[in-house]
């Protein structure tokens, strides 16, 4: 964690990226939460909360997204998951996946956001990957430091984009309201899944295999 806070100006030119049109993005999301709607409750500024998320010193909706399943299930469900000693599968408490779904969507407008992918592109926002790797107990300070740097890409900056930390092999990206307006998500099919459901469930379970982990079972009996 660093030991300091945001300086009083970016050191370099923070890097853009597009993201096109159409490009299929992946939502974990809370169930009652239409798919494509932007988060509105605002994260504690000190304790609970995503890595970028709005507070009520930062007011802004917020939507994050992966751009594979496997990303974006990992980075909302992995979180601060561990491996166990002896190579047990690890086990997701079930209050971590009840009430979500996945959607299945789509970018329906050209979104440019600013890039944090590379050690370069960290660096010119005064970061290394502590930024886009630290773990949940150090959010309210990636939390600080991500609206810094929204302040210093306003107007143009509709998000973030960064690789992702559980799936290194492909991005995620966080979406800001106020920027990107209602439209920026649309559904692009097949239907949510639900993991709530017995067949939720077992799905869910199919992506977490190759990840080794799985929700936990019910009590006394199966999925």
């Amino acid at each position: 964690m660093p030991k300091y806070p945001p300086p009083d100006a970016l050191p370099g030119r923070p890097g853009r990226a597009l993201l096109p049109a159409g490009t299929p993005v992946y939502r974990v999301h809370g169930t009652h939460r239409d798919a494509t709607a932007f988060n509105t409750r605002p994260a504690h500024p000190f304790y609970y909360g995503g890595r970028f998320d709005g507070t009520v010193y930062e007011p802004y909706g917020y939507a994050y997204i992966g751009f594979s399943v496997g990303a974006a299930v990992c980075e909302v469900l992995l979180r601060s998951v561990p491996f166990e000693g002896g190579g047990a599968v690890r086990l997701l408490p079930r209050a971590s996946f009840e009430r979500r779904s996945l959607s299945f969507l789509r970018l329906a407008a050209d979104t440019e956001v600013v890039s944090l992918m590379s050690g370069a592109d960290l660096a010119a926002v005064a970061q290394d990957s502590w930024l886009v790797h630290a773990e949940g107990a150090d959010y309210p300070q990636t939390r600080d430091w991500g609206h810094w740097i929204r302040r210093g890409t306003a107007p143009w900056a509709r998000g973030f984009v960064w690789p992702s930390k559980r799936e290194p092999s492909d991005r995620v990206a966080v979406l800001f309201e106020d920027r990107c307006g209602n439209a920026v998500l649309e559904p692009a099919g097949p239907d949510p899944v639900d993991f709530g459901t017995g067949e939720g469930e077992r799905w869910l379970n199919g992506v977490l295999a190759a990840y080794w982990a799985q929700g936990a079972p019910r009590a006394g009996g199966a999925v």
